[in-house]
């Protein structure tokens, strides 16, 4: 992975989704390449990245795309980046919306998220 692809699928992802208020990642020169720093501080996103040695700031985010990998990716053998895409929304509808989680008290994420109740009374 270079830092050409990562630029790329930022801006991809920027357009598509909008402008996050922070990026999380490790410190792989991909990241921590002046062109990707750029971006992020053109769109006012704040940076935060692990500290060298500090897994516990990224292990949800590694955790989730070895399962992605493991569970999907190499189990389909997409042929091209069509099918890959295709597949992994796919795997992600699944993942929300149907496949249980023992962390979640086997239930599923949008289950979880659909039962919890923001207090917009609440003053902070």
């Amino acid at each position: 992975m270079d830092a050409g692809f990562c630029e790329e699928a930022l801006r991809e992802a920027l357009a598509l989704h909008g402008s996050p208020s922070i990026f999380t990642s490790d410190q792989g020169s991909q990241f921590t390449f002046y062109g990707f720093v750029q971006i992020l501080n053109d769109h006012g996103i704040r940076v935060s990245m692990d500290g060298q040695g500090n897994w516990r700031d990224t292990i949800h985010i590694e955790r989730l795309w070895r399962t992605v990998k493991y569970e999907d990716i190499h189990l389909q053998g997409d042929e091209d980046l069509r099918s890959l895409k295709k597949g992994v929304g796919a795997y992600f509808r699944f993942y929300n919306q149907d496949r249980f989680h023992q962390s979640l008290d086997y239930e599923t994420p949008n289950m979880q998220y659909e039962s919890f109740q923001y207090d917009y009374s609440a003053k902070s």
